[in-house]
């Protein structure tokens, strides 16, 4: 009777991963149907059960789940367009006030703004693209 427990539990546990996708019940259901093979092999009493549970799960987290997610993981989205521009540094070209100015970004002159209205810069400073407001870089000297 315990062997068939612990196949539900495994399979639920399997099951319940599709809402997941962390791999965690994943591999808990995977010591769990272990278990159940062992319990219906062995017919051993609860305490073995939950030793072989444990330690199945404690070794399929610890091993297996680290090199699915290595080999299954999805990178990141590398920025592209403007938001790459975002976080890089730019040369000031003409001077930037809250009225505007250019810099040089990437090989390219932008037209430019401060980020705090009441900041300004002078020609040769470099500074930080916070973000990109249409065709206008939004700069700061520190990041």
């Amino acid at each position: 009777m315990a062997a068939i427990i612990w196949l539900i539990a495994g399979i639920l546990l399997a099951a319940a991963e599709m809402l997941t996708g962390d791999l965690t019940l994943l591999m808990l259901g995977s010591a769990a149907l272990v278990t159940a093979g062992v319990s219906g092999l062995t017919g051993a009493g609860l305490i073995v059960d939950a030793v072989v549970f444990g330690v199945t799960s404690i070794a399929l987290m610890l091993l297996v789940r680290p090199m699915l997610l290595r080999r299954y993981a999805i990178p990141p989205p590398t920025p592209t367009g403007i938001e790459a521009l975002k976080g890089k540094t730019a040369k000031v070209v003409t001077p930037i006030d809250e009225h505007g100015g250019r810099v040089k970004l990437d090989g390219q002159e932008w037209s430019a703004r401060p980020f705090d209205a009441r900041d300004s810069y002078e020609p040769g400073e470099t500074v930080y693209v916070m973000e990109i407001d249409g065709a206008t870089a939004v700069v700061w000297k520190e990041p």
